[in-house]
């Protein structure tokens, strides 16, 4: 499993609706609005690169109100819960 951190940048205004059509991607497991220079943050899994670039590229990207998104791929999870677990088919 492949675990991004998508950074977005959002249209003035858009952040609700946004972050509730991002939500709604699949792929898209949550969704944040942050403070600073970003505006949302979703947090997205995929079983390979391919699907990655797609979510990011087509299914994020294309919805309406997103400007500019800059995605980091997680090398290691470091955490207490299983989250593989949660994403098995």
């Amino acid at each position: 499993m492949i675990t991004a951190v998508v950074l977005i940048t959002a249209e003035r205004g858009s952040v609700p609706r946004l972050g509730e059509a991002l939500a709604a991607v699949p792929g898209v497991s949550e969704v944040y609005s942050v403070t600073g220079e970003f505006d949302l943050i979703a947090m997205v899994r995929a079983r390979e690169h391919e699907e990655l670039a797609d979510i990011v590229t087509r299914r994020i990207a294309g919805v309406t109100g997103v400007l500019r998104t800059q995605t980091h791929v997680a090398f290691k999870a470091y955490s207490r819960h299983d989250l593989e677990s949660l994403f098995a088919p």
